[in-house]
């Protein structure tokens, strides 16, 4: 894998933490939930061999910390961050973007709001619930999560998420045989989940994309989710999305977190896929 480097970039409200690998066509990864940009770590040098790989920490999370007292966020000023980190690495050129989980939102609102500056968004299980036929169930879900965290605390919301996700069957090892770097990310993630359930949680999952808007950018989106996760509710709203854009959704390896569990088959078809660009 080329060489790392780390960056700093002042926003308003925050400092965003970024690292660039590679050469060739800037490629944005974007996190999701209370991840940071480690958690792309075993796709990165696959992707670098091509691209100019940047991945960043969303703000709150990690290396990006508030500036100031945190408050709730909005998926508009995540786009923007999104846009940001674009221009510190590619200036005016346009980037090909993967967003997973709450980061793919923050891509549908990027290819919203600034169309010219994506050149390929691949937008991978976006919970933005209010989409779907049960859009209300789904929402008091997210709901529930958000008082069980306030009322009960983190485990307990945890437990909760994770069950009602899917993500209860993800099979990761156990901490003590990940290799250190991964340790250190599941550290930082922890201290992310007070922040995720208190600032992040609701109003990304009650994200309404502007379908219309997208539809005018249908040839630069690809609908994705995870083999093992397509059926559940993060995985759920792309498959109503991808219906109202006319494209089939691309069904990448692994569950919801495919890029960590499954990094060599998922960077491969991540490859292909942004390779079959249409111009």
């Amino acid at each position: 894998m080329s060489a790392k480097t780390v960056n700093k970039l002042p926003v308003p409200g925050a400092t965003l933490h970024y690292e660039v690998t590679g050469s060739g066509p800037v490629l944005l990864l974007i996190a999701g939930g209370g991840s940071d940009a480690g958690i792309f770590s075993g796709i990165v040098g696959q992707l670098s061999a091509d691209y100019t790989v940047v991945a960043y920490d969303p703000r709150g999370n990690s290396r990006s910390p508030y500036v100031g007292q945190p408050a709730g966020e909005a998926v508009v000023q995540a786009a923007e961050d999104a846009l940001a980190v674009i221009d510190a690495v590619a200036g005016y050129s346009p980037a090909y973007v993967f967003g997973s989980s709450s980061g793919a939102i923050t891509g549908l609102e990027l290819i919203t709001r600034h169309p010219d500056r994506v050149r390929m968004l691949v937008a991978h299980e976006p919970p933005c619930v209010d989409v779907l036929p049960d859009a209300a169930d789904a929402a008091a879900f997210f709901q529930d999560v958000y008082d069980t965290y306030r009322r009960d605390g983190l485990d307990a919301a945890d437990v909760l998420f994770a069950i009602g996700t899917g993500m209860d069957q993800d099979e990761l090892p156990p901490p003590e045989d990940l290799l250190p770097e991964y340790q250190e990310l599941f550290r930082r993630m922890r201290a992310n989940a007070a922040g995720f359930y208190e600032h992040k949680l609701l109003p990304f999952t009650r994200y309404q994309p502007d379908l219309d808007a997208l539809k005018q950018v249908t040839h630069k989106i690809v609908p994705a989710a995870g083999h093992d996760s397509a059926e559940y509710l993060p995985g759920r709203p792309i498959q109503v999305i991808a219906d109202h854009l006319g494209w089939p959704v691309v069904t990448f390896p692994g569950p919801h977190t495919g890029y960590a569990t499954h990094p060599a088959p998922f960077a491969t078809l991540l490859s292909r896929v942004l390779e079959a660009e249409l111009t």
